[in-house]
């Protein structure tokens, strides 16, 4: 008997297809995902579009805000670590955020409402974590940036010709070479961008690891201490009650001494208890580091910073990884171009894959399964993003947002397995996202009641995108001319 058998190698080859499947599908939803979080303060904002703002927040509506909200946790269990996000630009309202609430604070430091952006928070999770906990689904994500890197790489090198050709399109005609040459442009055109998205979001997602590896070999696994080189670490805790630490005290001296400097977070850690100090996360104009840490004792005198403007090369290169990676500086401007060639690495991923299915077709080896469970990964991911986002709104922000999604996935795919048809899929999941991304933005725009201008946009993004996935099948749909009769001899 012949090892291995055809039968064998047969079914080890669909094996690999299927796996390298998964794979491409989960590189995809972290870019279609990771393209959506680029404006994940907007979409904060649009999912919770009548909470009241603030442009900027007083040394004494801080302190009056940690006050209030402490106030309100009498009989809960005290909370750790006291965070206030200041407001800015993108997202101009202050959360304050403890171990056991999170809620938004007018500018006098009075509570407004509670945090609900359940749908912002499970697309954060989506493309940071893969929706799998803590470290793992850390590691996870971090491992696909490692393959992104490589396919982009490869990918140059596997195609002399690629820059030559980078302004020559071929958008109709055979399939393959449409789907190519889009991919290939494409793949062009956003190279850096592409490369950076990948080196960067492998290293935050595997430093994890890194930072484990570290604390086991000389800080006894201990791996608070291993951050701590980099990011800061926290004093020795002290037990017994003490008056809440002078917030606005510390706020005032590092404008003072600091002047340029712009505070993003208050961080107010184990308040009321005679060990409870501050740290202020300050941005740095012009820099790409998520900020410098400034630390202050409990009376809001300064005590050090951490280094993250100033340090070693390799501290400020860690800190400048986050901003790069989600494009968190520049404003406006630096994001739409972010969402722009965001999109576009997503389209890369996905024609990557329709390719490889579309040469097997050509070359007598078609797997109509394979096609339509990618056709169905394809559209089916976002039309859940808008399924998400419908539980959220007839639910709340506790609605189980991950479960239906990953749910709603499992059985797209396990239905195109069983229908392998992999065009019909695509036809009706794309004319269903059409329809529920127009109903999004339509019914959004009809229940908004404050005047804020991005959110507009986003409602007519969301019109407009609708729109576009609608087109093709209303093209179709065009009722057919009746032709003319001929004029009687």
């Amino acid at each position: 008997m012949r090892f291995p058998s055809a039968d064998l190698v047969r079914r080890a080859l669909s094996g690999h297809a299927a796996i390298g499947l998964l794979a491409g599908g989960l590189l995809y939803l972290i870019c279609l995902s990771g393209t959506i979080v680029v404006l994940r303060e907007e979409i904060q904002r649009w999912e919770q579009p009548n909470v009241a703002e603030a442009s900027m927040m007083t040394p004494a509506a801080l302190q009056t805000a940690a006050r209030n909200v402490l106030a309100s946790e009498a009989g809960r269990k005290p909370t750790e670590h006291f965070y206030i996000r200041l407001p800015n630009g993108a997202l101009p309202r202050a959360v304050v955020t403890t171990d056991n609430q999170a809620v938004y604070v007018d500018g006098t430091g009075a509570i407004a409402d509670k945090e609900a952006h359940g749908w912002t928070e499970f697309l954060i999770n989506l493309h940071v974590y893969l929706h799998v906990p803590g470290t793992l689904g850390l590691t996870i994500v971090g491992a696909l940036g490692v393959m992104m890197t490589a396919l982009t790489l490869g990918g140059v090198l596997a195609h002399p010709r690629i820059f030559r050709d980078a302004f020559r399109l071929r958008a109709r005609g055979q399939t393959q070479l449409a789907l190519a040459d889009w991919h290939n442009r494409l793949g062009v055109w956003t190279l850096p961008f592409g490369l950076a998205l990948a080196l960067t979001g492998a290293m935050i997602g595997l430093a994890g690891v890194g930072f484990w590896a570290v604390a086991n070999q000389w800080y006894g696994g201990d791996v608070e201490k291993a951050y701590a080189p980099i990011f800061g670490g926290e004093p020795a805790h002290a037990e017994g009650k003490a008056p809440l630490a002078r917030i606005d005290r510390a706020m005032a001296n590092l404008t003072a001494a600091h002047p340029g400097v712009e505070p993003s977070y208050v961080i107010l850690h184990e308040p009321g208890t005679r060990g409870q100090y501050l740290t202020i996360l300050a941005k740095h104009p012009r820099r790409l580091i998520y900020g410098e840490t400034y630390a202050f004792d409990a009376n809001g005198q300064p005590t050090h910073k951490v280094g993250l403007s100033d340090g070693p090369i390799g501290q400020q290169f860690a800190a400048s990884t986050y901003d790069l990676h989600f494009g968190s500086f520049g404003g406006w401007p630096v994001r739409l171009v972010y969402v722009l060639l965001g999109a576009a690495v997503t389209v890369i991923c996905g024609t990557g894959m329709s390719i490889w299915l579309v040469k097997r077709r050509q070359r007598g080896r078609a797997s109509p399964r394979l096609e339509a469970m990618w056709a169905a990964t394809l559209w089916g991911a976002p039309l859940l993003l808008m399924v998400a986002l419908a539980a959220r709104a007839a639910a709340g922000p506790q609605a189980p947002m991950v479960a239906l999604f990953w749910i709603g996935l499992a059985l797209l795919i396990a239905a195109s397995i069983l229908v392998p048809r992999a065009e019909a899929w695509a036809r009706s999941l794309r004319l269903a996202l059409g329809l529920s991304t127009v109903a999004a933005g339509a019914i959004h725009l009809a229940m908004m009641e404050s005047a804020i201008v991005p959110l507009y946009l986003l409602d007519l993004s969301l019109l407009g995108g609708g729109a576009w996935f609608l087109w093709p099948a209303l093209r179709q749909w065009r009722p057919a001319r009746t032709p003319e009769m001929a004029p009687a001899e």
